[in-house]
């Protein structure tokens, strides 16, 4: 049994038209039978968000990958209530990191202004956090092996009084407004991604996964065994024109499967 996992960030057809950057980025580490996860998404009207997307998620994985060698050795109830301790010591690293970045450049810290989304799975237990929008989505062992379209969707996004408006980590209080969640038992699929892929995915009514939007992704996990061809599957569908016709925002879309198979 191994993890398999797929992450690109696509940039927005409005960023192309203002001749802006990738404000995007998502990334993973692989430690034996546990996935650490991240992605970010850089506030627009920050001027080097894109840098501060890249260093969150960055800085985010190596602070976690570096507190265990084998997080699949703690038990689900240590890390129940350990896992908001965790996350906030985890965030304030990231803060300090980007707060050191601020002051290299002689810039405001609000300039490296991104959301962040991370997670920790495990054959035993799934531990996720996020500050702002965006989402986490995952799928129980007992749904798949029921052939079950259940998808859960961790959080609901935190979205601020106006349009495009969300936390972000170095907002005041970002810690105070972090959602965290930790699940029992093995969770094999486990979505992350950011904001601009919320309107195809999510169903705002009732704040539901969309299991259409996920279960080709699963299906292209489970079956296409050559990596290379997993990547461009995914590639190829961030940068679709049919997605950009939904959406002219930067999309970053991390998907993992822990399944039967090495990465080919």
């Amino acid at each position: 049994m191994a993890w398999r996992a797929i992450v690109h960030s696509a940039i927005g057809t409005r960023h192309l038209k203002k001749q802006l950057p990738c404000q995007d980025f998502g990334s993973y580490v692989i430690q034996a039978n546990t996935l650490i996860g991240a992605v970010a998404d850089g506030a627009g009207s920050a001027k080097f968000s894109d840098v501060g997307a890249q260093m969150a998620v960055k800085t985010a994985l190596d602070t976690l990958a570096q507190q265990q060698d084998d997080w699949s050795s703690m038990e689900f109830e240590t890390m129940n209530a350990e896992a908001e301790t965790l996350f906030k010591q985890m965030v304030e690293t990231v803060v300090a990191a980007l707060r050191a970045e601020a002051e290299t450049g002689e810039y405001d810290l609000r300039e490296l202004g991104c959301t962040l989304l991370s997670f920790i799975a495990t054959p035993h237990w799934l531990a996720c956090m996020q500050i702002g929008d965006g989402f986490i989505v995952t799928q129980a062992e007992q749904h798949q092996a029921e052939q079950m379209d259940c998808f859960e969707l961790l959080f609901e996004p935190s979205k601020g009084e106006y349009i495009n408006e969300t936390v972000f980590v170095t907002s005041d209080h970002a810690v105070e407004q972090m959602q965290v969640a930790v699940r029992a038992d093995h969770h094999p699929f486990v979505c992350a991604a950011t904001d601009g892929l919320e309107k195809v995915a999510i169903r705002f009514q009732d704040w539901q996964a969309f299991p259409p939007f996920f279960k080709p992704f699963l299906e292209c996990l489970r079956s296409i065994p050559d990596a290379n061809e997993r990547q461009a599957y995914l590639e190829a569908f961030l940068e679709s024109e049919r997605l950009n016709a939904k959406t002219d925002d930067d999309k970053t879309l991390l998907l993992c499967l822990f399944g039967p198979e090495a990465d080919g």
